[in-house]
């Protein structure tokens, strides 16, 4: 079945309005401008602020000999980003190093940041558009330098970066990392075909070391091209035969807009794993034998004002349509890509590539749209718990938590079926988005976040319950009880209040009607069997107890407990009985804040408050 959204026309649309607008061109005017610079330029156009970095400068550091295809960790000793980048498995990003040491040689040898602030501070002057743009390795930069404003969160609007010729720069972890933070639209890449540089990462870094060395002369204009001839063919071989051998531990991979370039125009392309194969295909088809197509990996890459004049004016022309014989307007859609990427309608990979794509977004689009309909249904079944929630508090006069762990009636019966309705669904989705079956931002979408943070909120303390009440008091909940839906929930939440401001996440001015911490019931289990120990004599437990309440009283001063635990009778009541009881033998004078603020709970539900 064809995909519902014409995905390869939009493709082409978002290349024509690129084109169209001038960006491109005024992004390649101001990155030549700066090849003369040493750091970086900073200039307004037009009520824009374009920051644009060398091509060529600095290459030394560029080189780099750490590990076989020069990627290490980008979080570094003087913490310039955090751990937001990170993948889904929470391995830290992958970068180039050389590409992480210009980048970091600006910031910490230049005025950059200082520059840059008037720009992302609201306080000194109105905001402006920021543009990164760069050419060859200053792509690099750029990248880096836009990644960093974002992950920062510095400003409201967000930076856009615009590169040519840009090599990769980094793994998969960082992929998945932006597609989380939903920045992949933050970048466009724009690549001719024939380009060697954004094609060159693909080849062991030792492989093609040397020959940089030789080549870069050239790309400068310091040197004629017969001078480094031997070199381009080295160069040129060695990425060709890396590819015909890939193994797949390659690390690099590409994110944002891709703009590949041809003769025939222009196309962009999204999806990583696409983007990859078209860098892979375009390389594959040229011959290594032809000396004029190994000129003309290198001559492009210094070359993207006449890709893009000429790019233009086949916009402004107009194109043909590719295998008009054809009655589906996918398939023409997909012609069209192949045609302006320049691998020809005939391609067999790359069209396989691209209609894998198309399919995949496809799939993970419809699949959102089912889970969004079964959410609606299991809406009704939190409604249900919320109501048993109720009627253990005012019908019972006792915690749900200790109704459900108790199973004393059948209304907890009832619960523990919705309960598990629930679980299989949460599950269902966890399970999708671990096998990348939902799309790469859907654990930033706040209607899933929200719903799974009420879900976890109200249904684990259920799962707490069950599991103490099943395990017979062996074991810790937290270390070995605790389901994985629980975890990655969780996380999807914590990441996305990193991404809120400081006033979003400002202190609470009422109670919360559900305990801010779905772990809490676990941690009284856990201070109940500690304090059981204590009276028998294992001191060391004493230490966990006043952590505990150090933790309760955090969470009380910021209003995150619900008032249901306060009520008498709930575990964690008998608890704070029985440790304030022996507080009190230790010291008859015992006080703490947990000490006044219970005092006073009590006080006000003596009189009814």
């Amino acid at each position: 079945m064809e995909p519902d959204s014409p995905l390869f026309t939009v493709g082409q649309e978002s290349a024509t309005f690129l084109l169209s607008c001038g960006i491109l061109s005024k992004a390649w005017e101001v990155s030549r401008l700066a090849s003369n610079s040493k750091s970086f330029t900073l200039n307004e156009y037009e009520g824009v602020a374009y920051v644009a970095f060398p091509s060529f400068h600095n290459i030394e550091t560029f080189l780099v000999k750490e590990r076989k295809y020069g990627e290490g960790n980008i979080q570094t000793d003087n913490k310039v980003f955090s751990d937001c980048l990170k993948g889904n498995d929470d391995q830290p990003a992958l970068v180039h190093q050389g590409a992480l040491k210009l980048f970091l040689h600006i910031m910490e040898n230049t005025d950059f940041k200082t520059k840059l602030q008037m720009y992302t501070d609201s306080k000194q002057r109105k905001l402006k558009p920021i543009m990164f743009v760069g050419h060859s390795l200053g792509g690099v930069v750029a990248t880096l330098a836009t990644l960093w404003v974002l992950e920062k969160r510095l400003r409201q609007s967000s930076p856009f970066c615009i590169t040519f010729g840009c090599p990769l720069v980094g793994d998969v972890s960082l992929v998945e990392a932006v597609g989380r933070e939903n920045w992949a639209g933050n970048f466009c890449h724009v690549v001719s075909k024939h380009d060697i540089v954004p094609r060159m990462l693909l080849a062991p870094f030792e492989s093609i070391a040397e020959a940089l060395l030789t080549i870069f002369p050239y790309w400068q204009g310091k040197v004629k091209y017969s001078f480094i001839q031997d070199a381009c063919r080295k160069l040129h071989k060695n990425v060709l035969d890396s590819l015909s051998k890939s193994d797949g531990r390659n690390p690099y991979r590409p994110f944002g807009t891709y703009m590949f370039c041809s003769s025939n125009g222009a196309a962009c392309i999204e999806d990583s794993e696409t983007v990859l194969k078209m860098l892979h295909s375009t390389m594959q088809r040229q011959e290594a034998s032809s000396g004029e197509i190994v000129q003309d990996c290198f001559s492009e890459h210094i070359g993207y004002g006449s890709v893009l004049k000429h790019v233009i004016e086949k916009f402004i022309s107009g194109r043909r349509i590719a295998n008009p014989d054809s009655d589906s307007f996918y398939e023409m859609g997909i012609s069209l890509q192949l045609e302006a990427i320049g691998v020809g309608v005939q391609d067999n990979p790359a069209r396989i590539a691209l209609q894998r794509a198309g399919e995949t977004e496809n799939e993970r689009n419809t699949n959102v749209d089912k889970l969004a309909i079964k959410l609606g249904e299991k809406q009704c079944r939190m409604a249900e718990l919320e109501w048993y929630k109720e009627r253990c508090e005012k019908e019972d006069g006792i915690v749900y938590y200790d109704s459900f762990k108790n199973q004393n009636g059948k209304k907890d019966i009832h619960a523990n079926e919705r309960r598990l309705k629930l679980e299989g669904f949460w599950d269902e989705i966890i399970e999708m988005w671990e096998k990348h079956e939902l799309p790469s931002d859907f654990e930033s979408r706040n209607k899933w976040i929200n719903a799974g943070t009420t879900y976890r909120r109200l249904v684990e303390p259920l799962d707490i319950a069950f599991y103490y009440r099943t395990c017979k008091g062996n074991g810790n909940y937290l270390s070995y009880g605790r389901p994985n839906r629980h975890k990655v929930l969780q996380k999807w939440m914590e990441e996305k209040e990193k991404t809120r401001s400081s006033i979003s996440r400002g202190l609470r001015t009422k109670r919360a009607s559900l305990t801010l911490d779905s772990r809490f019931w676990a941690y009284v289990e856990e201070a109940r069997k500690d304090l059981e120990n204590l009276k028998r004599g294992q001191h060391q437990r004493l230490q966990n107890l006043e952590k505990f309440e150090e933790y309760v009283t955090t969470m009380e001063k910021a209003l995150s407990i619900s008032s249901d635990v306060f009520m008498k009778g709930s575990s964690f009541v008998i608890w704070w009985e029985e440790w304030k009881e022996y507080k009190k033998k230790q010291s008859p004078e015992w006080s703490s804040p947990l000490y006044k603020i219970m005092e006073k709970l009590e006080g006000l539900r003596l009189q009814g408050v």
